[in-house]
C-alpha cells in the first residue's frame, strides 16, 4: 500500500499552477481597481476643460460680487454725504418755524401805526418804533444768512405749492388766481417750504350788475330796430351784444386769455 503523504505530493504543483492562472486572469476583487483606473483615465481626459470652465464661472461670480459691493459702498457714501448736508442745512427747521412768530409780532406792531400817527407821537415813541423796525430787519437778515428766506408773492400768480389761499378778492382788472394781498409772509429754508404764504387771491370776471327791466326792454327794442334796418346784422352780434354790447347779467369775463 502506498503512503498517504506520497499521494498528496503530486497535487501541489497543480494547485500552484491554478493560483498562477488565477493571478494572471485576475480575481474578482481586482475588478473595482480596474474600474477606478478607468474613471481616473476619463477624468484625466476631460478634467482640464471642466476645471477651466469651473474656474471661469467662479471668477465671473466673484467679479459680479465685487462690483455689487463697490456699488453699494459708493451709494452708501453718497447717501451719508447727502444726509450730512441735509442735516447741516435743515437742522434748524423746527427752531426756525417756531421763531417766525417773533418776526410776525414785530411786523404787526409796526403796522399798527400809520405814517400820520408816527408824526403825532413823541420823539421817544418814534425812536422806539424805529428800533422795532431795525430789529425786524436784523431778524430777517440773520434768518437769511441761515438759509431762511421770506416769500412775498404780492401780484404773482397763485402757487399752491408755496401759497395758502385765505379768501378771494373780486377784481375784474386782474387775472383770476393773482395774489392780491399777503396776510402772512411765507418762508422757505434751503429748497424746502418752511411756511406757506397766507394770501388773498383775485377772482377775475365778477358778475355784471343787474340791468333794470325797463332799461333792458328799451335796449332790446333799439337793438331790434337797428337789426331790421341793417338787414339782420344784429343777429350776428352774439348773445353778449343783446343789451347794447354789454355782457348779459350773470356772464363772466374770461381773464385767462
Amino acid at each position: 500500500m502506498s503512503d498517504p503523504k506520497d499521494q498528496a505530493q503530486p497535487e501541489t504543483p497543480a494547485d500552484e499552477g491554478a493560483a498562477q492562472d488565477a493571478a494572471a486572469e485576475g480575481t474578482p476583487w481586482d475588478a473595482p481597481a480596474d474600474g477606478a483606473d478607468a474613471g481616473e483615465a476619463a477624468d484625466a481626459a476631460t478634467g482640464p476643460e471642466a476645471r477651466i470652465a469651473e474656474l471661469e464661472a467662479e471668477v465671473a461670480d466673484l467679479k459680479d460680487r465685487l462690483l455689487r459691493a463697490v456699488a453699494d459702498a459708493e451709494n452708501t457714501r453718497k447717501r451719508a454725504e447727502r444726509d450730512k448736508q441735509d442735516a447741516g442745512k435743515y437742522a434748524m427747521t423746527s427752531f426756525a418755524r417756531d421763531i417766525l412768530s417773533v418776526g410776525d409780532n414785530m411786523r404787526r406792531a409796526i403796522d399798527t401805526l400809520s405814517d400820520e400817527d408816527r408824526q403825532g407821537v413823541p420823539e421817544p415813541v418814534r425812536n422806539l418804533i424805529e428800533g422795532v423796525e431795525m430789529t425786524e430787519r436784523e431778524f430777517l437778515s440773520v434768518m437769511e444768512r441761515h438759509g431762511v428766506k421770506p416769500i412775498n408773492p404780492h401780484g404773482e400768480k397763485f402757487d399752491p405749492n408755496l401759497h395758502q389761499a385765505m379768501f378771494e378778492v373780486p377784481d375784474p382788472s386782474k387775472p383770476s388766481g393773482t395774489v392780491m394781498e399777503v396776510v402772512a409772509t411765507g418762508y422757505i429754508i434751503g429748497d424746502r417750504l418752511l411756511r406757506p404764504a397766507m394770501v388773498g387771491v383775485s377772482k377775475g370776471g365778477p358778475a355784471a350788475a343787474a340791468v333794470p327791466a325797463a332799461d333792458a326792454a328799451s335796449a332790446s327794442e333799439a337793438n331790434g330796430e337797428a337789426g331790421s334796418t341793417e338787414g339782420g346784422a344784429g343777429d350776428s352780434s352774439g348773445d353778449g351784444a343783446s343789451d347794447g354790447g354789454k355782457p348779459n347779467p350773470g356772464a363772466t369775463i374770461d381773464t385767462k386769455a
